[in-house]
């Protein structure tokens, strides 16, 4: 029996500021040597027609031209279910697996991949997917739990229980993020890290989802019932979505449910969650330094550097991050994540509080159309860099060219699309209140 991949492509990666943005989050950055997204990895990884069929995308619609994009780049095809707001794992996991049974009339199992992990080891993760398929198949949700190398903090750890079949086990208890000392203590014990993939049925999430939550299963049954469908593309319905409980799977689910088990993983894994990750995934120098750009050191240790041009010259300095974009530079410790996402949040209150401008790039393929839901007291100033856009306000559609450009007042729905034949790209400028 086929597992079906989907493949759960949210988040904004906010502790890999300045490269990850909410216009281009850290799932579709190339960050490593090769060249390929996490999200195109993690596609890779499960593209196997002898285990897996092809693959369901669950992300964002702001992200549907940059997850098809990098599809074409691998010539997958996928269908894509696209989120109108974000709600977490958790509803993420059960839309996809009822689209799953709707749209394919599928009864495979389902495997649920964070598409910003890295895995190298990909015949170790084919062989332990086709090692949970019975567990899952006797109605478990299966997660995979790394044996831990160190006592991270970063992660949540994985109590198993009682042995089920070879290499499954029951899960006895899910616990968070630890501090150093107790995560020293899970190591010890032989906690696992909880890896965030899971394998399952529907009806076993289905079933999970009616005895914790049923009010989202039944919003998000609606949601898909109603999907509005453009070849491979798929539009869950905006209203009935809005009414699901915005929870990690973790915890609508997996902490709640007598159902979970595990598998202890015999691939290697990382979350990429920080620049230390990325500096430990990272090709290093005799002298401990990453770099992906132009840099020069001296007397520098343990550094990461990435540079979208400018070169980086560093002197006497140890353990830094140093990140250039076209737009920010950081420079901080290159193991202080939470320093980073605290700096992101306060950047945001200063542009909000400050009035300065927010500003986003908006990339369609030739053909699609999207709906821009409307801000309340901010008008925005549209610019076509590259293609031809139509852009409907009110029922009036305008026709723009490159270097032309339109304003969207206050609370102004509008929609957008790509009616030329090449790439469009779009600058959003949102202006200051009145």
């Amino acid at each position: 029996m086929l597992i079906t991949p989907l493949i759960v492509c949210g988040g904004a990666g906010t502790r890999l500021w300045p490269a990850s943005r909410e216009s281009r989050p850290k799932q579709f950055l190339s960050l490593f040597d090769g060249g390929l997204s996490t999200f195109q990895e993690t596609v890779r990884r499960a593209t196997d027609a002898t285990l897996f069929t092809p693959p369901v995308i669950i992300t964002h619609r702001s992200y549907r031209s940059l997850a098809a994009a990098q599809l074409d780049e691998l010539g997958v095809r996928a269908d894509i279910l696209l989120e109108p707001d974000a709600r977490a794992s958790g509803p993420a996991i059960l839309a996809g697996a009822l689209f799953i049974a709707l749209s394919r009339g599928n009864e495979a199992p389902i495997l649920a991949l964070a598409a910003d992990h890295v895995i190298h080891d990909i015949a170790a993760f084919r062989a332990d997917c086709r090692a949970a398929l019975g567990a899952a198949r006797s109605g478990h949700i299966v997660t995979f739990g790394i044996a831990p190398d160190r006592p991270a903090t970063g992660y949540g750890y994985i109590e198993a229980g009682a042995a089920m079949e070879p290499g499954i086990r029951a899960v006895k208890r899910f616990v968070e993020k630890p501090d150093e000392e107790t995560a020293a203590l899970y190591v010890r014990q032989g906690y696992l890290w909880n890896s965030g993939n899971f394998l399952f049925e529907t009806t076993a999430v289905i079933d999970a989802y009616g005895e914790t939550d049923p009010a989202t299963l039944a919003a998000l049954r609606e949601a898909v019932s109603h999907t509005r469908t453009e070849g491979q593309d798929h539009h869950l319905d905006a209203t009935a979505f809005d009414r699901a409980v915005s929870l990690s799977f973790d915890y609508a689910v997996m902490e709640k449910t007598s159902r979970a088990a595990v598998v202890s993983a015999s691939f290697d894994w990382s979350d990429v969650g920080s620049w230390a990750t990325i500096h430990e995934l990272s090709r290093r120098d005799a002298a401990g330094n990453a770099v992906k750009g132009d840099a020069a050191f001296v007397a520098a240790r343990d550094n990461l550097v990435l540079s979208d041009g400018p070169l980086v010259a560093l002197a006497g300095v140890n353990d830094l991050a140093v990140v250039v974009t076209s737009d920010a530079v950081l420079v901080s410790r290159r193991d202080d994540s939470s320093g980073v996402k605290k700096l992101v949040e306060q950047l945001k209150q200063h542009s909000s509080s400050s009035g300065h401008p927010g500003i986003r790039q908006m990339d369609l393929l030739p053909g699609e159309r999207i709906s821009v839901p409307s801000v309340l007291d901010r008008a925005r100033h549209w610019l076509v860099l590259m293609g031809t856009a139509g852009v409907t306000i009110a029922g009036a559609t305008r026709q723009l060219q490159k270097a032309e450009s339109i304003q969207i007042p206050p609370e102004a729905e509008c929609a957008l699309e790509n009616i030329g034949p090449g790439a469009l790209r779009i600058v959003e400028i949102e202006l200051p209140p009145d």
